[in-house]
């Protein structure tokens, strides 16, 4: 019997950014597009054209994802204008991308207090838009503002809004409950009804989490026949969030009652990367990872002690509702360290580093890694450095050069100009095959200084590190206090567009900086086979 296909919609590059205290750069943007994309997701809505100079840079260097189809997203054409003559909704014809997300209001409440015109006026507007959406190629979609408590007001005013996208030809007619405060069996109720009028194969559920039924309430949604559900990884989104993709994911393909009826574009393989993703988001948001976070979260398959422990190292199914490792997350024993010598295991083999299970240098990692996450290193989005501090350990990285010191000086004075500026320069120490080498950089801020001048001049290493930057930089406090632990997170790119992050940590945060800057130059030398000295 042939399951019925889900597809997933990612928020995060839009919804997710009007999350409190997020604020996504480009750079941001395309590292969580390639991840999400990575993972199996159908789209990945990448913003709102000409809202605001973020989005407006994105989408002007438009870069293509192997499977999710690019989405952008905007209101349909403002009251009282032409479509030809609506600048922002040219700027959303303009955009390159595969599709075209509309929002819409579908409370007729909405329409005659926010908009401030008749509901025919509102329905003519949708039906002209989502027209010219189709008429460029673009897959439309429309977002149905409001439309539970629009249906709960007015069903027959909503469910016309609804149905004017779909018979102009929208691809998917998506319900949205935005305050939040639908229940689960409203939901059910709801879309049941909506299904009489648009097929489910056409028909999306986005809704909000404000009374914590994020997730519940598009499981309710699937049931009554709804077959899109937008979303975001770690329930990220404006006021309480969206509902939960890092939950819906593996229920959907975990759960009998989902996975017997249902099919995504997940996999079982992409699953198996679903906590990875989860901690990449969490580093790029520069926040601790929720540790109780269904699924992932480090404590989702963690036991403490007695009649836990013990059954579950019988038979792990009698404490735990699904596999760890079938979402990339594992076991956490207390009492014993063998899950952390399988989990070493399964990260070597998957950077590539073939060895003996029962290879002694195994434990002697476990031992290394352990004690450097109780000093405050992270080696989830920091795979670099995970994979140089492997190889260490297991005898197999060349010492290209040694830094012998280096120094920075901050300055704070008045330029030519009569203003007040701070530059800072940096001198580094290197050896390079018996040979001291000394360079000097300057830049806006001592780290700066300091990768200038280690990438200044590395002898006959230099034409591999040529094409490196540093492209981001996160800082995260660990403890309290004057003399607080500092861990760094620091992202690389090569010219052929390798990314790869390092971490570093120390009480001194030029200390942690240079270390992860030091670990980024290494790894592009082992990675492209420099030679050894």
């Amino acid at each position: 019997m042939s399951r019925e296909r889900i597809s997933l919609y990612d928020t995060t590059l839009r919804d997710g950014a009007q999350t409190h205290g997020v604020d996504f750069s480009v750079e941001d943007k395309w590292l969580l597009a390639r991840q999400l994309d990575a993972l199996g997701l159908d789209y990945i809505e990448a913003g709102y054209p000409g809202a605001n100079p973020t989005d407006t840079r994105l989408f002007a260097e438009v870069r293509p994802l192997p499977h999710a189809k690019l989405t952008a997203f905007g209101m349909t054409k403002r009251p009282g204008r032409s479509i030809s003559n609506d600048p922002g909704f040219q700027a959303l014809l303009a955009a390159k991308v595969d599709a075209i997300c509309l929002v819409a209001k579908s409370w007729d409440f909405h329409v005659e207090v926010a908009l401030g015109i008749s509901p025919e006026e509102n329905l003519d507007g949708i039906k002209e838009s989502v027209e010219a959406v189709v008429a460029s190629g673009r897959e439309a979609l429309l977002d149905c503002e409001h439309f539970f408590d629009g249906y709960k007001a007015n069903p027959d005013y909503a469910l016309r809004c609804a149905k004017a996208a779909y018979e102009v030809g929208a691809r998917w007619v998506v319900l949205c409950d935005t305050n939040g405060g639908t229940l689960p069996e409203e939901v059910e109720t709801i879309v049941g009804e909506v299904v009489k009028h648009i097929p489910g194969d056409r028909l999306g559920i986005h809704v909000h989490n404000d009374t914590d039924n994020g997730v519940a309430n598009s499981l309710a949604a699937v049931r009554a026949g709804a077959r899109q559900i937008p979303g975001t990884p770690n329930r990220i989104g404006e006021s309480c969030g969206n509902a939960n993709l890092t939950s819906i994911i593996p229920t959907l393909m975990l759960k009998s009652d989902y996975a017997d009826r249902y099919e995504t574009g997940v996999t079982p393989d992409k699953l198996r990367t679903l906590t990875h993703a989860s901690r990449i988001l969490d580093e790029v948001l520069n926040r601790a990872p929720n540790r109780h976070a269904p699924y992932v979260g480090e404590s989702a398959f963690a036991h403490k002690g007695g009649i836990h422990v013990s059954a579950v190292q019988k038979d792990p199914r009698t404490y735990e509702h699904v596999p760890p490792e079938a979402v990339g997350n594992r076991r956490k024993l207390l009492v014993s360290d063998q899950a952390g010598r399988s989990n070493i295991l399964a990260e070597l083999d998957r950077i590539g580093i073939t060895t003996p299970k029962n290879d002694p240098r195994i434990a002697r990692l476990l031992d290394e890694v352990k004690q450097r996450e109780s000093m405050g290193y992270a080696y989830e989005a920091a795979d670099a450095s995970f994979e140089l501090l492997a190889r260490r350990m297991l005898g197999n990285v060349p010492q290209f050069f040694e830094v012998d010191s280096f120094r920075v000086m901050v300055e704070r004075r008045h330029n030519a100009l009569g203003d007040l500026v701070t530059t800072s320069e940096a001198t580094v120490k290197v050896r390079i095959d018996g040979e001291t080498m000394m360079s000097v950089g300057e830049g806006n801020g001592p780290v700066n200084a300091l990768d200038n001048a280690l990438r200044k001049d590395l002898g006959r290493y230099q034409s591999f590190i040529d094409d490196l930057s540093l492209v981001d930089y996160k800082v995260r406090i660990l403890t309290g206090g004057t003399d607080a632990v500092t861990r760094v997170l620091v992202e690389s790119r090569d010219g052929a567009g390798n990314r790869w992050f390092t971490v570093g940590v120390s009480p001194n945060i030029v200390d942690a900086s240079f270390e992860a800057l030091i670990d980024s130059i290494n790894y592009k030398l082992i990675r492209d086979g420099a030679p050894a000295p």
